[in-house]
């Protein structure tokens, strides 16, 4: 990863967690040094089925940095909606709107339909759901506010990752 690109990581890092320096700062190990950061977080790459570096580390290290920090919920392809609007309600970054988190979560929509339709709904409040894509399975979802989704995107590229607003057209499905 080249310098502008780790600059664009931890741009991405600082965009989602502007108060946790932590997560910055743990993306950046994992792209300085990856074998240090693989042995000190061995545990939870393992639960990953991750045992050496590889080029994606700092972003799953990113990801998992969220999600210790509460603003990022990782949920399955198959997850049932009423689980998935729950974890998006605990996010530190969720909008506290208690009628949007009570009607997404009586939604019986397939998972990736479900999140398009709460992006959509999201969006009412300013903001935006994004996926940040793991080349997994799962939907590592963020909030951003929705002037922001473009630069999420965009900076997510420039790193080297992949990163998609949802429920706006244009929307790529992981």
């Amino acid at each position: 990863m080249t310098a502008p690109a780790r600059d664009a990581l931890v741009a991405v890092a600082t965009l989602l967690a502007p108060d946790v320096p932590q997560v910055a700062a743990r993306a950046a190990a994992a792209h300085d040094d990856p074998a240090a950061y693989l042995l000190e977080h061995a545990d939870r790459l393992d639960d990953r089925g991750i045992d050496e570096p590889f080029p994606g580390l700092p972003w799953i290290a990113l990801v998992d940095a969220l999600a210790d920090h509460g603003l990022l919920a990782e949920v399955d392809w198959k997850e049932a909606s009423g689980e998935i609007a729950a974890r998006l309600r605990e996010l530190r970054s969720a909008p506290r709107t208690d009628e949007l988190w009570t009607s997404l979560g009586e939604s019986d929509l397939p998972t990736y339909e479900f999140l398009e339709a709460a992006g959509d709904r999201l969006a009412g409040t300013g903001t935006a759901l994004a996926v940040l894509d793991i080349e997994s399975d799962c939907y590592p979802l963020v909030l951003v506010p929705s002037a922001r989704a473009d630069d999420l995107v965009a900076l997510a590229a420039a790193a080297g990752f992949a990163a998609a607003a949802l429920g706006r057209s244009g929307a790529v499905e992981t």
